[in-house]
Formats: C-alpha cells, sequence, structure tokens
C-alpha cells in the first residue's frame, strides 16, 4: 500500500515516493504556482514580523 497525499495547489492525489518528481506536488506547473504565492506573499508564515535593520545601529554599533 503506498501513502498518497493531496496536491498543495489543486488538491489531485499524489503518491509519495521517491519516482515522484515533484512531491508534494502533481506538476511541475503546481509546484511553480505555489512558488509564486509565497513571492507574492500571499502565503505567509505566521509569527512576529522580523527586525527590520537600522542603518545607524549597524554603522556605530558594529563598528563597520
Amino acid at each position: 500500500m503506498s501513502l498518497t497525499v493531496n496536491c498543495p495547489t489543486c488538491e489531485a492525489e499524489v503518491e509519495w515516493k521517491e519516482t515522484s518528481k515533484f512531491r508534494p506536488f502533481c506538476s511541475e506547473r503546481c509546484k511553480l504556482i505555489d512558488l509564486g504565492e509565497w513571492a507574492n506573499e500571499e502565503k505567509s508564515i505566521p509569527g512576529e514580523p522580523a527586525p527590520v535593520a537600522n542603518d545607524d545601529y549597524i554603522n556605530e554599533g558594529d563598528g563597520f
């Protein structure tokens, strides 16, 4: 019995095995759609925002 998962993009069933080239995605197309959504900030991981670097602090505090 093989393990199957749903493609995160289109929900198609995907066999989870070494030969499944794009797992957990069903295809390169679905993989690229997902990557685009992350790049466009349509997806994110919840949490505190990362601190923004302050140029004055970096220049004065670290001796650069």
